[in-house]
């Protein structure tokens, strides 16, 4: 077996799985990849900062719904090859669950932002697919 040695360039993201009342808060993309299509509020760790960190911001930048780090779970690490067309990403998910809905606020690269039964989901971008059904069966 030969082993590929060569550098590769990994992009480190946090994604967030919030549930309230039997939904999930989903917003719609407004940048390519998958412009106009619906994913978990998520985006890149900036520098200095953990992935538990970038999972409180990102849900306040692109859904307006600000929650303590301390009420997010770790879901798992998705690193599949070819999950993002863009190159490599490996992203750390969290989930929370709020005691009810509340109106999210579409705001950073998000056009809209809003609650989406379980049993209704759109297509989902990336593979947020199997990460929102992670979050649920922990």
């Amino acid at each position: 077996m030969i082993t590929d040695t060569t550098d590769e360039a990994i992009r480190y993201t946090a994604d967030v799985v919030l549930f309230a009342a039997g939904h999930v808060l989903l917003i719609e993309r407004g940048w390519d990849p998958h412009a106009g299509c619906w994913a978990l509020p998520g985006g890149h760790v900036d520098k200095g900062e953990t992935s538990l960190e970038a999972a409180v911001r990102e849900l306040e930048e692109e859904a307006g719904i600000t929650i303590p780090a301390s009420d997010l779970r770790q879901v798992g690490a998705f690193d599949a090859v070819g999950r993002d067309a863009r190159g490599r990403y490996v992203s750390v998910a969290y989930t929370a669950t709020l005691p009810a809905l509340v109106e999210p606020t579409a705001g950073d690269d998000a056009t809209g932002a809003r609650w989406w039964p379980l049993d209704a989901l759109p297509d989902l971008a990336f593979d947020h697919a199997e990460i929102v059904a992670a979050a649920a069966n922990r």
